[in-house]
């Protein structure tokens, strides 16, 4: 609980809180308007100045920081798990929280000791508090909910919008948090939601990638499995051509001399084929020469001269007979150079022939070599070559293995959702007794305020468990309030049986705008009958034209239980800080 509120800022009006039902009233001068009477009177700064010492950020818009206040030091007296301690922090120096009392068993030690005191940082405190009240491991454990969104549905405050909804006390407070924090003070499995909120990220990942997958600047990048499936086996196989003749690859040091001799010999051989067709085609025209050689026959002209009925002279016959023999000599000499010409051509032949074989042995054998190994800069080649395949290789896979992802991960998430959906549904289940308790709790709260009772529902959802809280009426602006204070209290209630929490519940004066004042009768009754027998402290801020006059029980007399610092409006010192600002 907390015991007082002071500073040394010598205007401030210092508070001395009591157990159970606190009201801290504010007289609202005739004609001031609600900025004037927050401003002036500072009910709403109360609750702001609880929040600064319970380790609240502040930034430099921060009232704490403004010149009227950032010199002054503000002090908080509460009990910490059973022991009396107080903290001071100023805005001068909001990173440094100051804590006299009983702190030597607290889970992280302070940064120094002086004179009793002990100095932590802020984030220091935070841990300690969230450690002590609500039993938190330290920070570096990441997961669990935060101190400062456990202690905010202790303290609602309204410029953060803390009045919007039951489960929610800040209008920035994401879903995921409020399913977390709200399962954490009512004793379900927290975790639970906290997968949840990791699964909805995943498919926010995903639906991300899935549409850069189909647009035109991204789309390159990834494509369908199947077809990147095609293309890594082709670039497999050829990086593994490749890959393997680098192994068997050898360097040879006279590449181009021999690739040079072994193109040399073959153009002599080349050449030496066509010579020997040119010659093969001269001793086929050769003899073709030599058997169309025949010697002239006297037979012919004798036959002739008996035809005509003439007798050849003897001078002629011996005349033919020289003629023929020096014909058939000729035809011999002729024949004996055909035969030359064709031997000849044909020991060309065979010469080229031999030539040639010797050569090709030469040419196979260079031929061998270089198939054996190449030059240094074919290796090069080669190797960079192979370098450019392993690279495609890996970006193929890791786009594969991309694609493949962005098109089964949906049905996984489907799958993991409907697993984590029936891990809720058990826990449910499996924590009836907490789930019943907060629901009768609920109902007994809202059915003292109104004819019927409201209602509580823990459910599972698709995206994590939902707490819905309904009376009916639920329109009205009122109304809403009201389910906010009995979900307040059903928190309250629920933590001090679970020996967690701060001890205490602070409503301001906005949870009861719009409420009937009868309604405003019963809640502050039934605040102060619950808080009595639940053990904890209930502290309320109202303006005094606010505070109901009747509609209570008989004996139950409000004005027991208002504070005897009053703050007002009327004056300019008569606020929480005793000075105004602009």
């Amino acid at each position: 609980m907390i015991r007082f509120l002071r500073s040394d800022l010598a205007s401030f009006k210092a508070l001395s809180f009591r157990p159970g039902l606190n009201i801290v009233l504010a007289d609202k001068s005739e004609g001031a308007t609600d900025r004037q009477s927050r401003n002036g009177a500072g009910k709403s700064s109360l609750i702001e100045l609880v929040h600064f010492l319970l380790g609240a950020e502040v930034r430099p818009e921060n009232v704490f920081r403004s010149a009227k206040l950032i010199d002054s030091s503000f002090d908080i007296g509460m009990d910490v798990k059973g022991e009396k301690v107080t903290a001071a922090r100023s805005g001068k120096r909001p990173s440094r929280v100051f804590v006299e009392g009983n702190f030597e068993s607290w889970p992280k030690a302070p940064t120094e000791r002086m004179d009793g005191i002990a100095e932590y940082s802020n984030e220091q405190w935070k841990d300690n508090l969230g450690a002590l009240w609500f039993g938190l491991p330290l920070a570096s454990e990441e997961g669990y909910p935060s101190f400062r969104s456990l202690i905010s549905y202790f303290a609602r405050r309204q410029g953060s919008g803390g009045f919007i909804q039951p489960i929610q006390h800040s209008s920035q407070q994401q879903t995921w948090d409020q399913q977390i924090a709200v399962s954490y003070l009512l004793g379900l499995d927290w975790n639970l939601p906290q997968r949840f909120r990791e699964l909805s990220a995943k498919e926010k990942v995903t639906k991300e990638l899935r549409k850069a997958a189909k647009s035109g600047e991204l789309g390159q990048y990834f494509g369908r499995a199947a077809d990147l499936r095609t293309r890594l086996t082709v670039v497999e196989a050829h990086t593994k051509r490749l890959r393997e003749q680098l192994d068997s690859f050898q360097v040879v040091p006279e590449y181009k001399e021999l690739e040079r001799e072994a193109n040399d010999l073959t153009r002599a051989i080349d050449t030496r084929n066509t010579d020997n067709v040119l010659d093969g085609d001269l001793i086929r025209q050769l003899r073709g020469s030599l058997e169309e050689e025949a010697t002239p026959g006297l037979n012919d002209m004798t036959d002739l001269y008996a035809e005509v009925g003439v007798v050849m002279p003897e001078l002629v016959r011996k005349r033919f007979d020289e003629v023929e023999q020096f014909h058939r000599t000729i035809l011999e000499n002729r024949r004996s150079h055909l035969a030359a010409e064709i031997a000849a051509a044909e020991a060309r032949i065979v010469e080229r022939d031999r030539l040639s074989l010797e050569q090709d042995r030469r040419r196979r054998q260079i031929m061998g070599i270089l198939c054996s190994g190449g030059a240094l800069e074919h290796y090069t080649s080669l190797r960079e070559e192979l370098g450019r395949m392993e690279a495609e290789l890996q970006s193929v896979r890791q786009r594969l293995q991309t694609a493949e992802t962005i098109e089964s991960t949906k049905t996984e998430i489907d799958i993991e959702r409907a697993q984590l959906r029936k891990a809720l549904r058990d826990d449910i289940h499996e924590r009836a007794v907490v789930v019943r308790e907060a629901i009768l709790t609920f109902e007994q709260l809202s059915e003292s305020l109104y004819e019927r009772a409201g209602s509580l529902t823990i459910a599972d959802s698709a995206s994590g468990p939902t707490f819905d809280v309904h009376i009916d009426g639920q329109r009205s602006k009122g109304i809403t309030n009201m389910q906010i204070f009995c979900f307040d209290m059903m928190l309250m209630e629920i933590c001090q049986k679970q020996r967690r929490g701060p001890g205490f519940l602070i409503h301001d004066s906005h949870l009861f705008d719009g409420v009937d004042e009868r309604q405003v009768a019963k809640a502050l009754q039934l605040g102060a009958e619950r808080a009595e027998a639940s053990g904890f402290q209930y502290i309320v801020t109202m303006n005094s034209d606010a505070l109901p006059r009747d509609g209570f029980r008989s004996k139950f007399q409000i004005r027991d239980f208002v504070l005897d610092t009053v703050l007002t409006d009327a004056t300019e010192t008569g606020g929480l800080f005793g000075l105004r600002f602009e």
